[in-house]
């Protein structure tokens, strides 16, 4: 029986947006799913899928937060 986690920002597509949506999160299951059964031959119903939504706060990369991150990008692309 496969478990995957999925983690995913809290942010949602769009700006307004503060998480992923139902739809979204069916699709992902779905698409999970299915490449488990594709590639391992795991089948649908014995795969468990897991989403995890990472508040902006809880990551960053590049050694910085995310936003601060993403600041200092948008302040080197205006120069």
């Amino acid at each position: 029986m496969p478990i995957v986690t999925v983690q995913v920002t809290r942010e949602g597509t769009v700006p307004e947006r503060k998480s992923v949506s139902a739809e979204e999160k069916a699709a992902i299951i779905k698409g999970v799913s299915q490449v488990l059964l594709d590639v391992l031959n795991k089948p649908l119903e014995s795969t468990y899928v897991v989403i995890e939504e990472v508040d902006l706060d809880n990551w960053g990369w590049g050694g910085l937060p995310t936003a601060q991150y993403r600041r200092l990008r948008a302040e080197t692309a205006k120069s």
